[in-house]
């Protein structure tokens, strides 16, 4: 008998060298909710410095790192591709500490935007090396970066709500309050993963539809959606959908709190910046759907059922970088198949279809249609074998893409 390093004896015990590799990496997933104060050291330094010509750059943190550092950091380091031994999955799930990871990002979010909503509204920052407040440019780029943060931070709600937990499915809440996206955290639990990669979710992306379309496609489904699975769920129970048990309502509650009060304390000033970073928050969420269900369809069986969810209806991408700023988000086909599971034991699924690169890199190629059909169309059919019937394509363009392909139905 030998004894397993996770404790106790253990006759079929855990291999004693395996360590996880990345199990202090996951702390780089707090950049994102520290990027305004990061940033404000750097706007310090570079007025400190006499370099005032490049101090304004730095309140565009968020979207430099979503668009450029990411990608080039996913280029440069590549994809991951290690699993944990199955031994140490159940260990490995226990282990408090991954969760305190995304904990900690929660606090460092809400101290994020009251700073910036002080940010927005102060008239001397001359400790800043700045005279008076801000510029516009400057105040646009803080909510661009600020909303960068809560997009990220919808991923880190994704990753509480989806948990048993009461404690974490509340503070999953209290990320989404401020996107103003709270009912995510009932259409994706009990609408995305039911209906995934079918016609019948708004956040599944068809073959052919470009992200223009997808956006408010999937922002109104996905909203109408949450309430009615929530008006369903509390008809059952006899009551009726405007009550604080509506978890609907009290998710979005919370965000009116969250912005009464900063507008109480700084002035109506900060309105403006709230709505610029909640629709950038939010859109960036909406293009990770994109990304993560294009084109890919389940197919209906024999009874008229879909088949089950399986790894083949999820775009991965296991490239390193991004995966430990989304927690893992990019391992998406175990995702799907494991729900419940926490990120750290998310596994690479070779049998996935897989990505070109990492999500950052990609976001902004789903900006640009052209280019975004050129990567990935080809992409979907060989995952197909060129069939393009089995592919989810986008309705109003179905014949002509059918025609295309020499198919007829």
């Amino acid at each position: 008998m030998t004894t397993s390093p996770l404790g106790g004896p253990d006759a079929q015990a855990v291999p004693l060298t395996w360590r996880d590799p990345k199990r202090y990496l996951w702390l780089f997933g707090l950049v994102a909710p520290s990027a305004t104060l990061l940033a404000v050291g750097l706007v310090w330094a570079s007025n400190r410095l006499g370099l005032t010509w490049v101090a304004p750059v730095w309140w565009w943190l968020g979207p430099l790192l979503i668009y450029v550092a990411l990608p080039i950091l996913d280029r440069f380091f590549g994809p991951d591709g290690a699993n944990p031994p199955e031994e140490v999955m159940e260990q490995l799930e226990q282990d408090r500490y991954y969760r305190y990871c995304t904990y900690a990002y929660i606090p460092l979010q809400l101290v994020s935007l009251v700073f910036a909503a002080y940010l927005w509204t102060a008239s001397d920052l001359s400790w800043l090396g700045i005279d008076g407040g801000l510029g516009l440019v400057s105040e646009i780029g803080l909510a661009l970066t600020i909303g960068a943060m809560g997009g990220i931070g919808i991923n880190t709600a994704h990753e509480l709500g989806h948990k048993k937990d009461e404690l974490e499915r509340w503070l999953s809440k209290i990320t989404l309050a401020q996107t103003f996206y709270g009912h995510f955290y009932i259409e994706h639990n009990r609408g995305h993963h039911v209906r995934v990669a079918t016609p019948e979710d708004p956040a599944s992306a068809r073959f052919g539809e470009s992200f223009w379309s997808f956006l408010p496609r999937s922002v109104w489904g996905s909203l109408t959606s949450a309430w009615e699975l929530e008006k369903v769920r509390l008809a059952r129970l006899g009551k009726g959908p405007f009550t604080l048990r509506n978890d609907v309502l009290n998710a979005w509650l919370m965000s009116v709190a969250l912005w009464v009060a900063l507008v109480a304390v700084f002035g109506p000033g900060v309105l403006p910046f709230l709505v610029i970073q909640a629709v950038y928050g939010f859109s960036l969420l909406e293009t990770v759907n994109y990304l993560e269900h294009y084109g890919l369809l389940r197919q209906k069986t024999a009874s008229g059922r879909y088949e089950r969810c399986t790894p083949e209806h999820s775009w991965n991408s296991d490239h390193i970088v991004t995966n430990i700023f989304l927690y893992h988000l990019q391992r998406h086909s175990d995702h799907h198949a494991n729900p419940t599971r926490r990120y750290q034991t998310l596994r690479h699924m070779d049998g996935a279809p897989e990505l070109p690169s990492g999500y950052a890199s990609l976001i902004g190629l789903a900006y640009l249609t052209p280019l975004w059909r050129k990567v990935m169309d080809h992409r979907v059919l060989d995952h197909y074998d060129g069939d393009i019937t089995r592919v989810h394509i986008q309705p109003a363009k179905r014949a002509r893409i059918l025609a295309q392909y020499g198919a007829t139905r």
